[in-house]
């Protein structure tokens, strides 16, 4: 008999909605571990912003260390509404995709067969999307301060910073991506007004689109990407931009995909040299916690994502046929209209698994 796969998992439920969803994709990936016989042990940690009201910190000074140590992070979201909203990322969520050089973030953006999109001409066979963002430089390093803020001359800076190795390696990850799936990639830039930080990012990525001869190439200001997300969806395959311009575009996808709910994203260290972070594109969304209708599939999916990053394709591929099912039964969350609980829709992706191996 077969030695069984073990994976050690942190999870980090967060704060708001994160601490209903969570649980609710635990139970779909236990359930889809027993079907495909690998174990996958849990160590709950207590991060986020309500940590930080109680103690003063996201995290624990030794909390880096102790994560490093397990195979995957699975994170709900991080964030309250009586805590400085510029505290999370800086103090928790930049931290760890730094820490643990989390290069890329893949967030996957489809239709999903049986929700109805806001796009009223387009179907599933349309928004087929992954956005590729580069996750640990770029527009979000940090870099910058204030000169005599209070002052009538005061002003404020942030510093953009590009690498070559930075761009180099999201680029190839995109490249590479796409030689899986339908071999386009799309460099959304605007290098035209950010003429050297961007014209840099479109250079190594025009040196790197080389190396791939059988892939095709387009490259889209971010302004007219915006556009064509909505008028053109099918257009796009998968996209390779920058942090900040990720950032805003991989929202877009979730928006034309019917909601934010539905989003997954994986923060990715390709090498595996350190865990990568699986969590939902929403937030924490506090206003609607505790109530039981938190959407739970952009967790649920996250968590299809963290087993194909750990090697277990065939149970990832089983969690997403497992959400189309239950989303063509019209069991349906609240935020696409209607009125399946968190747990309800958690349990209907769990009935739907034996049909989808």
């Amino acid at each position: 008999m077969s030695k069984k796969n073990t994976y050690r998992i942190a999870v980090i439920p967060g704060d708001g909605i994160g601490p209903e969803i969570v649980p609710a994709g635990i139970k779909v990936l236990d359930a889809v571990a027993g079907e495909f016989g690998f174990e996958l042990q849990y160590e709950q940690f207590p991060y986020g912003a309500g940590h930080y009201k109680k103690t003063g910190t996201f995290m624990p000074d030794d909390a880096l260390d102790v994560l490093k140590e397990f195979d995957a992070l699975y994170f709900g979201a991080v964030g309250l509404s009586d805590v400085d909203d510029t505290l999370p990322a800086r103090l928790f969520t930049f931290r760890v995709r730094t820490s643990f050089d989390q290069y890329v973030n893949y967030r996957p953006a489809r239709l999903l067969p049986g929700v109805e999109g806001p796009l009223a001409s387009k179907g599933p066979q349309d928004i087929d999307l992954v956005v590729i963002r580069e996750n640990t430089e770029g527009e979000f390093v940090q870099s910058g301060g204030f000169i005599r803020p209070e002052f009538a001359d005061g002003m404020a800076t942030n510093t953009s910073v590009f690498t070559r190795k930075g761009i180099e390696r999201i680029a190839r990850y995109a490249f590479e991506l796409a030689r899986r799936r339908r071999k386009h990639v799309t460099n959304v830039t605007k290098s035209n007004t950010l003429i050297h930080s961007l014209a840099y990012w479109d250079r190594i990525v025009e040196q790197v689109r080389a190396e791939y001869p059988d892939v095709q190439y387009a490259k889209m200001y971010v302004d007219n990407a915006s556009a064509n997300f909505v008028l053109h969806p099918e257009k796009f395959d998968v996209i390779v931009t920058t942090n900040f311009i990720g950032d805003i575009l991989s929202d877009l996808g979730g928006a034309i995909m019917g909601s934010l709910g539905l989003g997954p994203s994986g923060n990715i260290n390709p090498e595996k040299t350190y865990p990568s972070m699986f969590e939902p594109i929403h937030g924490s969304a506090p206003d609607i916690a505790g109530r039981g209708i938190a959407n739970p599939i952009g967790a649920i999916w996250s968590g299809a994502l963290m087993l194909e990053h750990l090697g277990e394709q065939q149970a990832a591929d089983c969690i997403v046929r497992s959400i189309e099912k239950t989303m063509q039964q019209g069991v349906m969350p609240v935020d696409l209209g209607g009125s399946a609980k968190t747990g309800k829709i958690a349990d209907t992706v769990i009935k739907n698994l034996e049909a989808a191996k």
